[in-house]
């Protein structure tokens, strides 16, 4: 299969998987604190990426070894809490739309630091994604106006890492390989995430014999074997035969996935939304199409 084609597999792939990430956050937080669901999460996905990637492990550098220890803070360590605590306040399927800043942080900082282009096409395409994702926000905030919209602030913090895990991973790490870079960036963050887990109690007997530790704990596991580690190698892998843009494009088709949980869940759902996901869309073919690249200054 061309690279043209296999990477919109992987874009179609990676939404059903993502989208799906956002009501298994949800109802993991019925059971578990966000602290204890971030760290989890990554303890679990970070123990089976290092049984399956040990051997690419050993290969790297002590110059890949920064970046890819940068990669694992900024694009899976911090954003697994700020999106687990967004969401004691945010539903699922409103919190994978504020998620679609991410390619729009992408391109700003990919040209910021490290002088990426990017064509007049592709601004207009992240920008009437955003447009739609903005809708999709308003009509969502019409339907749940009690909820508390400084958690936000959580999710675009999440944004700014992934935009930067994004391009740092196109410039400094292109030569390993999706494995390599997954298995050694958990690696870095796995012990971190185990002091949180254990400082919060989850191993103690009153939490591990609660009724909802056990079911939030299948949710978990499920998040960070698909959600997280299986889906992190597909990632990278499209970084890596794609541009900056185009992977991060993903952000905009998840909220389509997410809203169809959502609803699933009992969550509202208008025919406004309906035209945002559409506008979200027809973003991405935008910011997609062939078009000569014009090169910003490196800074």
């Amino acid at each position: 299969m061309e690279k043209d084609n296999i990477k919109w597999v992987y874009l179609i792939l990676l939404s059903i998987i993502w989208g799906s990430s956002f009501i298994l956050i949800k109802k993991a937080l019925v059971g578990l604190t966000p602290l204890q669901v971030g760290s989890l999460r990554i303890v679990i996905a970070g123990v089976f990426l290092f049984i399956i990637g040990f051997k690419r492990i050993r290969k790297l550098n002590k110059y890949q070894w920064k970046w890819v220890a940068i990669a694992g803070f900024l694009g899976t360590f911090f954003p697994a809490f700020f999106f687990a605590f967004a969401q004691t306040e945010i539903d699922s399927a409103i919190t994978s739309i504020l998620n679609a800043t991410t390619p729009i942080m992408t391109l700003i900082f990919g040209a910021l630091f490290f002088a990426i282009g990017f064509s007049k096409r592709q601004l207009w395409g992240v920008l009437i994604g955003l447009a739609g994702c903005l809708l999709l926000i308003w009509q969502s905030a019409d339907i749940n106006p009690n909820q508390n919209y400084w958690y936000v602030l959580f999710i675009f913090m999440a944004t700014v890492g992934y935009a930067m895990n994004v391009n740092v991973i196109k410039t400094r790490l292109q030569e390993l390989t999706p494995l390599g870079i997954s298995a050694g960036s958990f690696f870095v963050i796995l012990i971190p995430a185990l002091i949180i887990l254990i400082s919060t109690g989850f191993f103690k007997a009153e939490t591990l014999q609660s009724p909802g530790t056990l079911n939030a704990a299948g949710y978990i596991a499920l998040l960070a074997i698909f959600g997280t580690a299986l889906a992190l190698l597909v990632f990278n892998k499209l970084i890596q035969i794609s541009t900056p843009v185009f992977s991060t494009s993903v952000t905009y088709t998840i909220p389509i996935v997410a809203l169809l949980w959502g609803i699933i869940d009992g969550e509202q759902f208008s025919f406004m939304q309906l035209i945002g996901g559409g506008i979200i869309l027809a973003g991405v073919v935008l910011a997609n199409s062939k078009k000569r690249i014009r090169k910003t200054a490196p800074v």
